[in-house]
């Protein structure tokens, strides 16, 4: 945790409660999965609700569904006729986030493909008015250099992990993993075709948008 324990209890209670349906897929994910931190805290939760409502977007991409967590919550915020396009590879974990979605109000609004992420992403069609990444943090740089061309100029690129628990910073780390995300922090933060922010909530979400002409 980068944040302090405290603060982040309170961030928490400040934060307003996830509605019933994203709630019983999070006591899911808790029961069935082994690290359920991957599904993202409650705070990032409504943080993606909030992109969703100020990009007022219409078309999501997510790459790494996860158990659907983060899906759920964004299509709750898309208008009627929105629409998430949520990317995974692991057919147990899609299994849950399928019959979530089913179940919740919003399952029309989404669609999971099964399959390898960086295959996947290229056959999708944009634009994307937000694009969430929370895969294989190694493939960031790869991600990021497809989905960049497929946003909408109004559009917003979050990348979740990027601080990785604060390892980023450890230049003697051996975490390849937080080697990788240091190097995708560096990629972005050159690009001069956008600006970008990173941020402290959870474990780091870098949030890239399109520099102004």
């Amino acid at each position: 945790m980068i944040v302090d324990p405290e603060i982040e209890a309170y961030a928490i209670a400040h934060t307003s409660a996830p509605v019933a349906a994203i709630a019983a897929l999070r006591a899911e994910t808790e029961a069935a999965t082994p690290v359920p931190d991957m599904a993202g805290g409650a705070v990032e939760s409504r943080l993606l609700e909030a992109f969703v409502v100020a990009t007022r977007a219409t078309r999501v991409l997510e790459i790494g569904t996860f158990t659907g967590v983060s899906a759920l919550s964004m299509a709750s915020r898309l208008p009627p006729g929105g629409r998430v396009v949520t990317l995974e590879a692991n057919e147990e974990t899609a299994a849950i986030a399928r019959r979530h979605f089913d179940e919740s109000p919003w399952g029309d609004r989404i669609e999971l493909r099964l399959g390898d992420a960086l295959e996947l992403v290229h056959e999708v069609e944009g634009p994307f008015d937000l694009v969430w990444l929370d895969a294989w943090k190694r493939d960031y740089g790869a991600y990021y250099e497809a989905v960049l061309p497929k946003l909408a100029d109004h559009g917003v690129i979050l990348a979740d992990n990027v601080l990785r628990h604060g390892t980023v910073v450890d230049q003697e780390t051996d975490d390849e993993d937080a080697i990788a995300l240091r190097g995708f922090a560096g990629l972005v933060q050159a690009d001069e075709r956008v600006d970008n922010a990173l941020l402290t909530v959870g474990d780091g979400p870098l949030v890239v948008w399109k520099r102004r002409a």
